[in-house]
């Protein structure tokens, strides 16, 4: 009995492991969204260098973090992030700043030599995350470099948005933020579009040397020759 069973019990497990393949669900991958920005039509408009933008290590990673209760990050089991987190916030503000601004010359950093900036945008996010029960909560630092390389503007701020719990409502949250937080950033840009051309630095000329004083000409004075004897010179 025991040989004629052992290929039942194969064919049971086999059987239950297949039916666990087909039932596993594949884990949802979300992206930020950057809404429906509309293409600039300035190809000449306001020159703007975004970056660098520095983004919290935490949020460097393709796991969906949760906020809990007593402030911890816990990856969620149901939700991955597709692809570069970083990289979707860059391109998020990249389209947003330029439909704003009514811009094309709008350049993520690190630029090419050749491009000159009207304004550069040094950006910081310190957090980014939500929670099922936390909202969604934004902390970040912007500051505006004009064309001489001076600090025109600099602003520190704190953005929350509730959502109703799921991680696509999450998503949706967070991706409110930024927009928000563009918003701001081209408030602050805009009276920068005026600001007058950068003065070329002038060349440093070599210090001139001190004039040497003029020489007073010295007196010609005769040179006085030793006076010769008339005497005769006796020899013994």
């Amino acid at each position: 009995m025991t040989v004629l069973r052992l290929p039942a019990v194969l064919l049971l497990t086999g059987l239950l492991g297949l039916a666990g393949c087909t039932t596993h669900q594949a884990v949802p991958l979300y992206q930020l969204d950057s809404g429906s920005p509309e293409v600039p039509k300035q190809e000449q408009g306001l020159a703007v260098l975004l970056g660098p933008v520095s983004i919290a290590d935490y949020l460097q990673r393709e796991a969906f973090l949760q906020r809990q209760a007593d402030g911890s990050l816990v990856p969620a089991d149901d939700a991955r992030w597709a692809g570069s987190l970083a990289s979707d916030i860059d391109q998020l503000l990249l389209r947003q700043l330029a439909a704003q601004l009514d811009s094309q010359r709008m350049v993520l950093a690190p630029a090419n030599p050749g491009f000159t900036p009207d304004v550069q945008v040094l950006l910081t996010i310190s957090r980014l995350d939500s929670g099922p029960q936390h909202p969604a909560v934004l902390e970040a630092q912007w500051r505006l470099l004009d064309r001489g390389g001076r600090l025109r503007d600099s602003q520190l701020l704190r953005l929350q948005q509730a959502h109703t719990g799921s991680p696509a409502a999450q998503v949706q949250a967070q991706s409110v933020l930024l927009r928000q937080l563009t918003d701001q950033l081209a408030a602050a840009i805009e009276p920068l579009r005026g600001q007058p051309l950068a003065e070329a630095p002038k060349p440093v000329q070599p210090a001139s040397r001190p004039a040497k004083p003029a020489q007073r000409p010295q007196p010609n004075i005769p040179m006085v020759a030793p006076a010769r004897s008339s005497g005769d010179v006796l020899r013994f």
